[in-house]
């Protein structure tokens, strides 16, 4: 089974503005809400292609309530805990001329919400996936990552790690399966700019040399780079098409090159399937779709290899 962890869901009321104007009165030309979250974001892509999860984190309040519901309708399973103080958040994310956003705090979680969760990984077993991704609410503690990861150590369960700088840094000698920095934030993490695909493997190598089996970094617009769990490296340049989301593309990247690798154990395809599916959803208004994967798909494998 996949497990996907969101500590912080949110709706993301995501509006569109011709030409917005501070002190005016801006009305929306367009508007969606979807269930937002990182964790929330791989569930859903990878229920379009067929792979069942079942999302943790915690949810508050009747905006958590309508999150519950709409992971649901998005084809995947929820189990999560239920904070008795505040609310989930409620994400506006503007797009007009710039794209701004106004993001809400969330619940307020407590320590024993915190050992319900624990509680709930400790089913995890022998085979099991687990994808850690997203910031980290202050109340539940920046190691929240290192934490989980210990208690599960030992058991056979392979872990992802999407996390910035410290978080992903913090966690590297307890051997994550998978980790997926893009350049920029994989730079951050050495303190300086990598301006060549070169420098971005060399330092791909560090981060596996510290503990990562593999290390995935997104290149927006060149593509994505792979150092596999043998140190072989993987390359694979970009879809074609009209990018029209930003949001969880790289979330989508995430479960598709884990669809790709448990379906084949092949980490070249397992690369392609996820561009093509972080491709899907930035072509897309919401998570790709499985039809629009699959056309993708089939586009970089004309293109020949990696």
């Amino acid at each position: 089974m996949i497990y996907t962890v969101t500590f912080n869901p949110a709706l993301d009321y995501v509006i569109a503005v011709d030409h917005f104007t501070l002190g005016k009165v801006n009305r929306t030309v367009q508007e969606n809400i979807f269930c937002g979250g990182k964790g929330i974001n791989v569930s859903a892509l990878l229920a379009n292609l067929g792979y069942a999860s079942t999302a943790l984190g915690f949810v508050a309040g009747f905006t958590g309530t309508e999150i519950e519901r709409g992971v649901k309708e998005l084809g995947f399973s929820s189990d999560f805990i239920r904070v008795k103080k505040g609310m989930s958040r409620i994400n506006v994310k503007l797009k007009s001329d710039e794209e701004s956003e106004i993001n809400g705090m969330g619940p307020d979680i407590q320590p024993e919400d915190t050992e319900a969760l624990f509680g709930k990984l400790d089913r995890l077993e022998q085979g099991d996936v687990l994808v850690l991704s997203g910031s980290i609410p202050a109340a539940v503690g920046s190691d929240i990552y290192e934490r989980i990861m210990e208690r599960l150590r030992g058991r056979g369960v392979r872990i992802v790690v999407d996390a910035e700088k410290e978080l992903l840094s913090a966690v590297l000698h307890l051997n994550p399966f998978l980790i997926k920095p893009n350049n920029h934030e994989l730079g951050q993490m050495f303190g300086k700019e990598l301006k060549t695909e070169e420098e971005i493997i060399a330092h791909a190598r560090i981060l596996k040399e510290r503990g990562a089996a593999n290390v995935l970094v997104s290149m927006a617009g060149d593509g994505a780079v792979l150092v596999d769990e043998k140190g072989e490296i993987h390359r694979q340049g970009v879809c074609r098409g009209k990018v029209r989301n930003s949001v969880g593309a790289g979330d989508s990247m995430v479960a598709g090159f884990l669809a790709g690798y448990l379906k084949t154990g092949d980490y070249g395809y397992a690369l392609k399937l996820g561009t093509a599916s972080g491709g899907a959803t930035a072509f897309s208004d919401g998570i790709g779709t499985r039809e629009r994967i699959m056309e993708l798909l089939g586009q970089l494998e004309e293109n020949g290899g990696n």
